[in-house]
């Protein structure tokens, strides 16, 4: 596999398409997102590009998720979490339970994150994510190609090895659209009630659960 990483970014998802079939891509419509989505959409790849909707989301999130379509005139999957387990969550514990603890966060997390994605990977073989080494601590160990045990997929992140300034310069490039939150300190961008702008020297995962000292992370992929 580390030939792949002397591969760009369209060769590498070109060689994931020739080898494998069933293959998804998990969007949040961040940058790293962003810069596979136009890979997906402007080589017309079969790769299925599905979204998971929290119910939290910044407006700015919608505005860059309808110039995203109009743009590529493709389409993408919505997944909601089920009503029935927000609905329990916010009788039992309110509406802002994240901000009791990190357990408390995580079970919010998993309702509105983690359980869909079990439903949007469903039958996938390869799921394709924007995770990048230099995001945080826990994803410098990550590999472009690995096996994901806790949904039971291969898992491709073409973008491992990429800095934030290639990113950058690929989306300029390319004219890619972007959130307007990202030029007002928001790098890594989440639940609105959940993410906050980061000031220049902080950490990019700093502005997510910005009130805890935790791994920075939702669960959806699982820190080995």
């Amino acid at each position: 596999m580390e030939n792949l990483l002397k591969l760009s970014l369209e060769e590498r998802l070109a060689w994931v398409v020739e080898n494998h079939e069933n293959i998804v891509f998990s969007s949040s419509f961040g940058q790293e997102d962003q810069a596979i989505s136009h890979a997906i959409y402007s080589n017309n790849l079969p790769i299925e590009v599905f979204t998971l909707d929290t119910g939290r989301h910044f407006p700015e999130t919608y505005e860059v998720m309808d110039k995203t379509r109009a743009r590529y005139k493709k389409n993408f999957t919505t997944y909601f979490p089920e009503t029935s387990q927000v609905e329990e969550l916010v009788k039992e514990k309110g509406f802002h339970s994240f901000y009791n603890s990190v357990e408390d966060r995580k079970e919010c997390c998993f309702i509105r994150k983690i359980v869909p994605l079990k439903r949007a990977l469903k039958g996938a073989d390869v799921w394709i994510t924007g995770l990048r080494a230099d995001q945080s601590e826990n994803r410098q160990a990550m590999n472009i190609w690995e096996w994901d045990e806790a949904n039971r997929v291969h898992k491709f992140n073409p973008l491992i090895d990429w800095t934030y300034d290639q990113m950058v310069s690929y989306l300029s490039e390319n004219k890619v659209p972007q959130n307007a939150l990202h030029k007002k300190g928001f790098v890594s961008i989440g639940c609105g009630p959940c993410t906050r702008a980061i000031v220049e020297g902080e950490h990019p995962r700093a502005g997510r659960w910005y009130w805890e000292e935790s791994q920075k992370e939702c669960g959806l992929h699982a820190v080995k």
